[in-house]
C-alpha cells in the first residue's frame, strides 16, 4: 500500500449494527470473561473505523462545501446581505 491509498472503507451502518450488539451483549452480563473481552476489543475496533469513517466523511462534505462556495456568484449574496434593498 502506497502513501496515497487509503484504508478500506467500512460500511457504516453493518459496522454500527454490530457495535450495538456487542454494546448489549456486554450489558446483559452472560458471557464468560474472556468472550467479554474478545467483544470489548472488537467493540472498540469498530468504534475507531466509525470514527474515522465519519471523520472521513465530514472532510469530503467540507471539501464540496468549500468547492461550492468558490463557484457561488458573490455578487448574489451581496445584493442578498444589502441593508439597503428593500422587499417591493
Amino acid at each position: 500500500m502506497n502513501m496515497t491509498e487509503k484504508r478500506p472503507r467500512i460500511d457504516l451502518e453493518k459496522a454500527l449494527t454490530e457495535l450495538e450488539e456487542i454494546v448489549d451483549q456486554l450489558e446483559a452480563g452472560d458471557l464468560p470473561l474472556e468472550k467479554s473481552l474478545k467483544q470489548f476489543e472488537r467493540g472498540v475496533k469498530l468504534s475507531r473505523e466509525c470514527q474515522g469513517a465519519l471523520k472521513e466523511a465530514e472532510q469530503r462534505v467540507q471539501v464540496l462545501v468549500d468547492s461550492g462556495l468558490k463557484d457561488l456568484d458573490t455578487g448574489s449574496l451581496e445584493e442578498i446581505a444589502d441593508p439597503d434593498e428593500e422587499d417591493g
